[in-house]
């Protein structure tokens, strides 16, 4: 049936066209923006999706330039702590050409007095952005004083987990008596400013701790290190432990080869708090020390920064009065040479622990930026328009959309037809 007030024909090609207009206009957006999905409307879990990652990749990039800054700290702290070792080993060195007959000891303590200003002027010049990690105050400045480590953290990266929920984990390193140079609170914690104690040659020193219940407190006592030869002299042992020597009702603990120490079962803290036993088998054997030899008491005054080789005299009759012994000047250059030598090796460790988080932070830097690459792929996998196919509709749609204005023309021209109908 033909009408004149209904064009059918029209409709339909009018319906087809405007679905071409709208694919028409979805591609073309899509072709501008090269998103396939731009809004929550094209796809609501993809976007959504999207977006959170594209906020995780933010917060990651600002990790990365947060490693930057921390690896800044660390290579500051490292340059500044090797250049302290080899200061430290000029020291080592002047010690040891003092032992020579004849030489003027007061021209090597003045070289090595310009080596320890040195050493402080390391320590205080190795700050980036404030920061410094090879000084500060480690102790509470009490007396006696009591370590207080501090912990420097370096933002290592950003994680979201299974449920949802975000954490930034760092790299953590402590300034501690191991790793800081100068102790500023005055506790003498700091590798450089702690005081030499004096042990015999039948000596060893042991560390006691004690938590009284509010505070964890540790003393170092000197005590008699006796040798296997010694041990063997009292008899065989009548224990099963290997590291616990029983003979005669008294107990003996290896601390190291060839050197024991004597223990007893009974905790010396008595009511006035625990003590940390220096080995547990199933019984707890606990160091016997005697308060007066603490090794507070054993001080000789000097530190890496302070000794003085013009002083030998006097050293030696402070370690005569401690332990009854007949030392002499030699014999305190063999305790600072040993002293300054053992703080070195605490250097040096402190450097490896500095050496292992550069490694670590650069590899950190390698992962997050390989991780933002990794995460801005999987975004345009999601959201990205295919171009090459996109080009290819937006033609076909162009084509379509010439054909259907010419099937909407052809069908608003059939009401045109009727006319002739009429027409005599």
């Amino acid at each position: 049936m033909t009408s004149i007030l209904t064009n059918s024909a029209a409709m339909a090609a009018l319906q087809t066209l405007r679905s071409i207009d709208n694919g028409l206009e979805t591609t073309q957006a899509r072709v501008s923006s090269g998103l396939r999905v731009e809004t929550a409307s094209d796809n609501a879990a993809y976007w959504s999706i999207a977006t959170t990652m594209r906020s995780d990749n933010r917060a990651l990039s600002t990790v990365a330039d947060a490693l930057g800054l921390g690896a800044a700290k660390v290579d500051t702290a490292y340059a500044a702590m090797e250049s302290a070792i080899e200061t430290v080993k000029e020291i080592k060195a002047k010690l040891v050409a003092a032992y020579g007959v004849g030489t003027d000891r007061a021209k090597i303590q003045e070289e090595i007095t310009q080596l320890q200003n040195q050493l402080r002027s390391i320590s205080e010049s190795a700050s980036f952005s404030g920061e410094n990690w090879l000084q500060g105050v480690i102790s509470n400045g009490a007396t006696p004083p009591v370590e207080r480590p501090i912990t420097k953290q370096v933002v290592a990266s950003f994680i979201r987990t299974s449920s949802g929920q975000v954490a930034v984990t760092t790299v953590d390193y402590p300034l501690d008596s191991t790793t800081v140079l100068f102790d500023q609170s005055g506790g003498k914690f700091g590798v450089l400013d702690k005081e030499a104690g004096f042990l015999s040659e039948n000596e060893v020193a042991v560390t006691v701790e004690v938590d009284d219940g509010t505070d964890v407190t540790k003393k170092k006592y000197a005590v008699t290190n006796y040798t296997n030869a010694d041990l063997a002299q009292k008899g065989p042992t009548t224990g099963a432990d290997p590291r616990v020597y029983e003979v005669g009702g008294e107990l003996y603990l290896k601390v190291a080869d060839d050197s024991w120490i004597e223990v007893t079962t009974t905790d010396p803290a008595g009511g006035g708090g625990t003590t940390t036993p220096a080995y547990d088998n199933g019984t707890q054997y606990y160091a016997v020390v005697d308060p007066a030899n603490d090794m507070d008491s054993r001080s000789l005054g000097f530190s890496v920064a302070t000794l003085d080789i013009n002083k030998l005299l006097d050293l030696a009759t402070t370690m005569n009065g401690m332990t009854g012994g007949n030392y002499v000047e030699v014999d305190v250059l063999d305790v600072m040479t040993r002293f300054v030598d053992q703080q070195l090796l605490a250097m040096t460790s402190a450097a490896s622990s500095l050496g292992s988080i550069q490694s670590r932070i650069g590899l950190q830097e390698d992962f997050v930026a390989t991780l933002v690459d990794v995460i801005d792929k999987g975004i345009g996998r999601l959201v990205d328009a295919d171009m090459n196919e996109e080009s290819t509709r937006l033609k076909a749609l162009q084509t379509q959309q010439q054909l259907g204005i010419q099937s909407l023309s052809i069908a608003n021209s059939s009401a045109e037809n009727i006319l002739q109908l009429f027409r005599q």
